[in-house]
């Protein structure tokens, strides 16, 4: 069942990646970056600071912790835990896929990408039930950098679907957490 699963992975990876248009490729090259994304981060961190004026701190302290554990589960578990090889680094692709800026880590099962793109769009939509509504937007954000890498040849399209699942896993269990902290924090304020 698993090698049906792996087939089926690899058989869609190829028709996706296939998938490609020259003056495509530095946009979504561009879409994949770290630092592209800075200024919606500060837009985030404005709009939790302006609608949360005491609770802020907690929640961008859950959204910071939020992001760093799905990366580390990702990178630092996963990925040496499977040991499952990148597109990029498979032999028996050397010549079929469209890998258009480089390769990254030997090891792509689960997208680190997909992962933190997934808990920060989880966990702010949480933050924004009461306060900032329409934040599900973020979710086509984490879709577009997450099909990024498949479009770069970097993941296979389940390395991308783990990793998101990873991401919401992580942010909901970090919302809890961080939900309890602050009703914690405002009972002790409220005390003073």
């Amino acid at each position: 069942m698993i090698h049906l699963i792996q087939q089926w992975d690899e058989a869609f990876f190829l028709f996706l990646n296939g998938q490609h248009a020259p003056w495509l490729d530095p946009i979504m090259l561009a879409l994949t970056g770290k630092y592209i994304w800075v200024p919606l981060y500060l837009y985030l961190l404005y709009l939790i600071i302006r609608r949360y004026p005491k609770e802020w701190v907690g929640y961008v302290v859950g959204l910071i912790l939020t992001v760093v554990l799905a990366d580390q589960l990702t990178s630092g578990i996963m990925k040496p835990f499977f040991e499952r090889l990148r597109p990029c680094h498979d032999p028996r692709w050397d010549e079929l896929i469209r890998n258009y800026a480089g390769c990254g880590g030997r090891y792509g099962f689960a997208s680190s990408h997909a992962a933190n793109t997934f808990a920060l769009a989880s966990f702010m939509q949480q933050v924004g039930k009461k306060r900032m509504r329409g934040m599900g937007w973020l979710f086509g954000w984490a879709a577009l950098v997450s099909y990024t890498r498949i479009y770069l040849g970097v993941h296979y399209p389940l390395d991308v679907l783990v990793g998101a699942a990873v991401g919401v896993l992580v942010a909901w269990l970090v919302w809890w957490a961080t939900l309890s902290g602050v009703k914690v924090w405002q009972a002790r304020a409220g005390r003073g």
